[in-house]
């Protein structure tokens, strides 16, 4: 039977949102509250990996000890690394054609550049068609790839560029792409044993409650888990702004990223396609609730520092919001 028509799927995925809706709105920003500012950023991506693999493999290993049932958890651990890595293997042909992905000499001189800058081997420069954007790319076999958007190359500045393309070389230095895919099977391999378990209570008439409430409990924990690696996915995002700010200069990267915010504030209908696109997590910009100023101004952005963000919004995204990226940079002692 395919999982989309089943009614046990559906009641534990649309469950599952409603507690991470309930997580996002309420306990989450009251746990950023108190920690915010007090680590420093690599203190807490590394608390938060800790606490992703700890709470992980401990569900897991709890699920297989005492669930005393035959999940044939080695089948689902195969099916999901098989569909992630297939993803991983095929995304940058389907973004090349999506795109229309074509090399720029142009742009692959700011990008060896700025590679230079950070010490690390340039990735492949491509220019394509959409919405102002950049992202990062490919994988072993296709290489390593930075594109960036034709209207977006339009509306910055050769160092607002470079800032941009050294944010983005910054998620091929830090391997975020692999790492976040590898991540992301945690809570589905979670949420999976879950519903297996919900399955099997229905067949064991002595341990039928008992599988049940496990089950229950894991689906629960698979959508906190997936909280938690949006958390760690937008730290990685603040990472990657590090690099371009060592690019191009603190003021560079700030003024880069509110061009690109302002122009989607502007045009809602073009925002609304970035935050539909099946490869919006790539992009430096994607937050989903959020043509261009040729200038942004330093007013603009200390007055974009002040907004206040949805915490709704920040915590189911991957990106952090606008103004806590500008204010982060600002702390950098660059």
């Amino acid at each position: 039977m395919f999982l989309i028509f089943d009614p046990i799927y559906i009641l534990l995925a649309v469950f599952g949102y409603v507690i991470m809706f309930a997580l996002a709105s309420t306990v989450a920003p009251k746990v950023a509250g108190r920690v915010a500012g007090k680590l420093s950023l690599y203190t807490s991506m590394a608390l938060l990996l800790v606490l992703i693999l700890g709470i992980s493999a401990s569900v897991i290993y709890l699920i297989v000890a005492f669930a005393g049932v035959s999940l044939s958890i080695y089948t689902i651990v195969a099916f999901l690394v098989a569909i992630n890595l297939l993803i991983y293997l095929i995304s940058p042909y389907l973004i090349n054609m999506s795109y229309g992905a074509k090399r720029s000499e142009e742009l692959q001189r700011v990008v060896d550049t700025v590679a230079s800058r950070l010490g690390v081997k340039a990735p492949k420069a491509v220019i394509v068609h959409s919405p102002p954007n950049a992202f990062a790319y490919g994988n072993f076999i296709t290489g390593k790839f930075v594109a960036v958007s034709d209207s977006l190359m339009n509306m910055l500045s050769k160092d607002e560029l470079e800032a941009v393309v050294g944010h983005e070389i910054g998620h091929h230095k830090h391997r975020d792409n692999l790492f976040m895919l590898l991540l992301g099977i945690l809570p589905s391999l979670i949420f999976y044993l879950g519903y297996a378990l919900l399955h099997s209570s229905l067949r064991n008439e002595n341990r039928g409650l008992q599988l049940a409430a496990i089950g229950i409990a894991a689906v629960i924990i698979s959508f906190v888990v997936q909280v938690l690696v949006l958390a760690f996915s937008r730290l990685r995002e603040y990472f990657a702004d590090v690099e371009g700010a060592i690019s191009a200069g603190k003021d560079a990267m700030q003024r880069s990223l509110a061009k690109i915010h302002y122009f989607y504030r502007r045009y809602p209908s073009v925002h609304a396609e970035v935050a539909d696109s099946k490869f919006r997590a790539l992009f430096i910009y994607a937050l989903v609730n959020a043509v261009a100023e040729p200038f942004v101004t330093r007013a603009d952005i200390e007055r974009l520092k002040r907004e206040k963000v949805s915490p709704i919004e920040e915590f189911l995204s991957t990106h952090p919001p606008i103004p806590k990226r500008l204010a982060f940079i600002d702390s950098l002692g660059l």
